[in-house]
């Protein structure tokens, strides 16, 4: 999620075992991203979906703001920022996504490559600290950095020009991808240093707006058209619902309680979990070579996002 909640004392309703799940469940619905993503494409173009679905999630997302009496960002710049924001996160990182998925890249390829933006803004964030006189980059980080894109090469290298339908890597799709890594690992940065403390529902209400405005044009250039059945009426409610909604809650509550860390710590897991995901319901196939190219990824992003020991 792209926006900053307010910290609060935790209320005293939700149980312990609730909280302590919540972390989890946020990025099992994260997972979902990328198989909606493969759920719902052969059925729409990229942007068209996306434009639908931004606009669906802003109306439900302004009644709820309304009901709750939620304050606005109160400064221009504040919605500048968060304007900006939407774009990286929403219209470049998700087109990316759905785009190369389109193009024929697999759910669990996808979250493979994207799942390095833990460890690209980690670092980023590390050097520019040595630059002020803080501890640079440190050992781990660079060794996480060495293992994740060497298990994302051992992936991508059996995929590339082979592969099943929906679940192949050319020079086109990987392009989408990492467009969409660089894009949420930009707005990650953007939002650290510029996005202020504001309620998740206005600040998603301003960003998603932003990425409409974005995505819009594409999509009414995009020849093809929506071809509407259940699959799709499936992948767009779950898009809205699920991730837009859903995750955006999931993930205000956690900042709420003070558990963002935990998520943070977790999303190694998701490129594994939607691996496990995309074999199920789209029969993906997971090799000894996936296996370990997913192992030494995840691995290499819980050492760069890994507490370092006082």
């Amino acid at each position: 999620m792209s926006a900053k909640a307010v910290p609060v004392v935790p209320g005293s309703g939700v149980s312990q075992i609730w909280l302590r799940a919540m972390p989890a469940v946020f990025v099992l619905i994260w997972s979902t991203g990328f198989i909606v993503a493969r759920y719902g494409m052969p059925h729409a173009p990229p942007f068209s979906f996306l434009a639908v679905r931004y606009a669906l999630s802003i109306a439900c997302f302004l009644p709820w703001i309304v009901w709750a009496k939620v304050p606005w960002p109160q400064s221009r710049n504040q919605w500048l920022h968060l304007g900006l924001t939407g774009v990286f996160m929403h219209a470049m990182y998700l087109g990316g996504v759905w785009a190369a998925v389109k193009a024929g890249m697999g759910s669990g390829l996808s979250a493979l490559v994207v799942g390095l933006q833990p460890v690209l803004t980690a670092i980023w964030l590390s050097a520019l600290a040595s630059g002020s006189g803080q501890p640079a980059v440190s050992r781990r980080q660079w060794m996480g950095l060495v293992l994740g894109f060497v298990g994302l090469v051992l992936v991508v290298s059996r995929k590339f020009g082979s592969g099943g339908p929906g679940d192949q890597a050319n020079w086109l799709n990987l392009w989408f991808a990492v467009m969409a890594l660089l894009a949420i690992t930009a707005g990650t940065l953007y939002q650290k240093r510029f996005v202020k403390p504001c309620d998740v529902r206005t600040a998603n209400a301003v960003q998603l707006g932003a990425a409409l405005l974005v995505t819009l044009p594409l999509a009414v250039a995009e020849p093809e058209a929506m071809h509407w059945n259940a699959q799709l009426v499936g992948a767009m409610t779950w898009s809205v619902l699920g991730l837009t909604l859903g995750g955006s809650s999931l993930l205000y509550l956690l900042i709420q309680r003070g558990a963002a860390a935990s998520v943070t710590s977790l999303m190694y897991l998701v490129p594994p979990s939607t691996a496990f995901m995309a074999w199920v319901l789209f029969s993906e196939p997971i090799t000894a070579a996936t296996l370990a190219g997913t192992a030494l990824t995840a691995l290499g992003v819980s050492l760069v996002v890994r507490p370092s020991k006082p």
